[in-house]
C-alpha cells in the first residue's frame, strides 16, 4: 500500500470532523493542486534560466510552433494565448523592445501587421522548451510511462469537460 501524503492527513482530519461530507473530489484536486505549485516553480526556472517571463514564453512559444517564418498576426496570438487586445499589444511592445519580435506590415493588407520571432526569441525559446520538458519529466520520473500515459488520458477526459 502506498504512503500516506499530507492529502491523505487533511482528509482524515475532515472525514474525522464532518464523516457526513463525501471527500473524494478533494483528493483528486487537493493533489492537483499542489502538483500545480510544483510545476508552476519547475516552469518558473526553466524559463528564467532562459531570461523570460512566463508571458514571453507563451507569445514566444505561439510563434514557434507555427512554423518557419514564425510569425502571426497579433489576432491569432489572442486566440493561442487567451488575453485581452490590450495586453496583447502591451506585450509586443515589450518583446519588441526586448529584440525578441519584430513588427511588419502585412503586405497584402496595409492595416494588419505580423509579429515575427528574431533569432534571439527562438534562441531563448528553444533553451526554455527544452530546459521545461527536462524539468517537467524530472517531476515524472517516479511514475513509470505506463502510469504517465494513463494520467495523462485521465486528465485530458477531465479537461476536455472545461475546455
Amino acid at each position: 500500500m502506498p504512503a500516506n501524503d499530507e492529502v491523505d492527513r487533511i482528509v482524515d482530519a475532515w472525514l474525522r470532523e464532518r464523516p457526513d461530507l463525501d471527500f473524494a473530489p478533494l483528493q483528486v484536486f487537493s493533489r492537483v493542486a499542489r502538483l500545480s505549485k510544483h510545476l508552476d516553480r519547475a516552469r518558473r526556472t526553466a524559463f528564467s534560466r532562459s531570461e523570460l517571463d512566463s508571458w514571453e514564453f507563451d507569445v514566444l512559444s505561439a510563434l514557434r510552433r507555427a512554423g518557419a517564418p514564425y510569425e502571426l498576426s497579433p489576432k491569432l496570438l489572442l486566440q493561442q494565448t487567451l488575453v485581452s487586445s490590450g495586453t496583447m499589444t502591451n506585450r509586443i511592445d515589450r518583446l519588441v523592445e526586448r529584440g525578441l519580435v519584430t513588427r511588419r506590415t502585412d503586405p497584402n493588407d496595409g492595416r494588419g501587421i505580423f509579429v515575427g520571432m528574431t533569432a534571439g526569441g527562438l534562441t531563448r525559446v528553444d533553451a526554455a522548451i527544452t530546459r521545461l520538458v527536462d524539468a517537467e519529466a524530472a517531476l515524472l520520473e517516479s511514475l513509470p510511462v505506463a502510469d504517465q500515459e494513463h494520467l495523462a488520458a485521465l486528465l485530458r477526459k477531465l479537461s476536455l469537460d472545461f475546455d
